[in-house]
């Protein structure tokens, strides 16, 4: 704590208030590469850490499905070829069925246009990856767009998706292991943002499996560690990530769940508070600010893929502080 705010004097006033911009926006895109813990196993240790996004007093698939059957066949009609979890997110998502229609109107052109590779390509690799009942991380990995140049930068140490018993998915990101000026020394703009995508989509097909395994509705809660951040971000970064956000929302509804900035100076917290209303009103309801000791004593993200004892505690420690049960 004390050593943490040593390093906050010496960071300039407006470098604090990019670097909570950068934090903010990267809430909003799925940024995250691991869909699953690379650690191989055949049952989850895990904690309940249950989520609800959709503003139902339920996530059971069953219950939801009933409630919304109408609004899901109108919805059929616009796809016929979609799944029911796609159809049943989408007429969760949104507050008319105007809305709902053109944002799945959106989403089957991107499919079937500048999205028709990363969509195959995010298939095929979960296919491969549990193939052999097991998820193989690699494949996932090796199979995302420009994996030969991102791949060097992005790892489990700085970003890395942990699953929980009920089937959520926690998405942690250690922004300051982030060689994002390396990073986009190596890659484009446009190439990051379908890197990004790619990642989306991994996770959606994750996340739908896991709600039709479980029965109930399964998204991903985004953690933000900013321990170590002392710098604003790779200006060509950001804007990498502000393109993708502008997806997220309309071809991924219901998807994201809690957004959490963990371990957070009280001074940056008043910065984020002033930006909160710029953005989106669904980000702006799932937005919190907790302390993380857990998470904070790691020097990096790596255990939580390879020790049990301290990933079960950082999950414990995520559904206490969301007030969980």
């Amino acid at each position: 704590y004390h050593l943490q705010h040593r390093v906050l004097n010496r960071i300039p006033l407006f470098t604090m208030i990019a670097t909570t911009f950068f934090l903010l926006v990267l809430l909003t895109a799925t940024t995250a590469f691991a869909p699953v813990s690379t650690r191989k196993r055949t049952t989850p240790p895990f904690v309940r850490l249950q989520v609800t996004t959709t503003g139902s007093a339920t996530t059971s698939i069953d219950t939801l499905v009933k409630i919304n059957k109408a609004k899901m066949d109108e919805l059929a009609r616009i796809a016929p070829d979609s799944s029911e979890m796609t159809r049943l997110r989408f007429a969760l998502g949104f507050g008319d069925m105007s809305e709902a229609k053109d944002a799945l109107r959106e989403s089957v052109a991107w499919r079937a246009g500048p999205g028709k590779d990363i969509v195959t390509s995010a298939k095929q690799a979960v296919e491969e990856a549990t193939a052999e009942g097991k998820w193989n991380n690699d494949v996932v990995r090796d199979a995302a767009p420009h994996a030969y140049a991102i791949n060097q930068f992005i790892k489990p140490k700085n970003i890395l998706t942990v699953p929980t018993e009920s089937g959520d998915l926690l998405y942690v990101i250690r922004a300051s292991q982030i060689d994002d000026k390396g990073l986009m020394g190596a890659v484009s703009v446009q190439q990051m943002v379908d890197f990004f995508a790619y990642v989306k989509e991994i996770h959606s097909i994750v996340a739908d499996e896991r709600s039709l395994a479980t029965g109930r509705l399964c998204n991903v809660a985004l953690v933000n560690d900013i321990k170590g951040t002392r710098q604003a971000p790779d200006a060509q970064f950001s804007k990498a990530l502000t393109s993708s956000s502008k997806q997220y929302e309309k071809l991924y509804p219901t998807l994201a769940g809690p957004t959490l900035i963990t371990n957070l100076p009280l001074i940056l917290q008043a910065f984020a508070s002033l930006l909160k209303p710029f953005f989106p009103k669904t980000v702006q309801e799932r937005l919190k600010f907790i302390g993380a000791p857990e998470l904070a004593n790691l020097n990096d993200l790596t255990p939580l893929s390879m020790n049990p004892k301290i990933r079960k505690a950082f999950v414990n420690e995520i559904r206490e502080l969301t007030n969980e049960k």
